[in-house]
């Protein structure tokens, strides 16, 4: 891994599924490169194959071929464990339905990748409140998710993928369960984050949620079919 390596670098990156004599091509021969920085928005319909691009780019499923490299590491014929591994240490997800666990406070919550990393106790509580500071959220830090609004719960998870130090954040429709005016707050910290040079990668079929993005790529049919920069 070297400071000058791409955080994500795909070369025909296929994903196939066999379905009885039936081959359904999910994704089909992508190329993508996205740099140190990068604030890229992932589009596509249901269907188009963003969903499948994106559980390879975070190392929860392995490409049926070409190569894919996190970075800087080609991760194609990892095996499960290792890519549970590479992804613990390397990317911080934000899901659409927050996946908190609801007997845990926030700040514990927040804390859980970092006790799977075997972070000692001293750095751990300080890089929880760091994570919960970034987001506004110190105040709540003990209150279980179903104390929080859903803003709050996305902000509880933004803080959890910061925790790890992540080479990329990666948030798969991180607004799809929020209202309006509470999306544009979600998509605000997203922005600080990049702002603060963090690498963001989100997934997403809102037009106004990727106009926070300097980058568009547009999949249909499991193919890039537009790659613009929003400058």
């Amino acid at each position: 891994m070297t400071e000058d390596a791409p955080v994500i670098r795909a070369r025909e990156l296929a994903k196939t599924y066999v379905m009885g004599t039936e081959s359904v091509y999910a994704v089909r021969s992508i190329d993508l490169e996205v740099g140190r920085g990068e604030y890229v928005a992932v589009m596509g319909s249901s269907g188009s194959g963003k969903s499948t691009l994106m559980n390879m780019i975070g190392c929860l499923d392995t490409p049926t071929s070409g190569s894919y490299q996190l970075n800087g590491t080609e991760v194609t014929s990892f095996s499960d464990d290792e890519l549970a591994a590479i992804r613990n240490r390397e990317i911080g997800f934000v899901f659409q339905t927050f996946n908190l666990l609801p007997r845990l406070t926030a700040a514990q919550n927040v804390e859980l990748p970092l006790v799977y990393a075997g972070v000692g106790g001293a750095e751990r509580r300080q890089r929880v409140d760091g994570a919960l500071e970034a987001v506004s959220l110190t105040d709540r830090s003990h209150h279980r998710p179903n104390e929080l609004s859903g803003g709050q719960r996305q902000r509880v998870a933004i803080a959890r993928a910061l925790v790890g130090r992540p080479v990329l954040i990666l948030a798969d429709e991180p607004t799809g369960n929020l209202d309006s005016v509470t999306s544009e707050e979600i998509m605000g910290i997203l922005d600080g984050l990049n702002g603060q040079g963090h690498t963001v990668l989100v997934v997403t079929h809102e037009p106004d949620i990727a106009a926070h993005c300097g980058r568009t790529v547009t999949l249909s049919d499991g193919r890039i079919v537009s790659d613009r920069s929003s400058s």
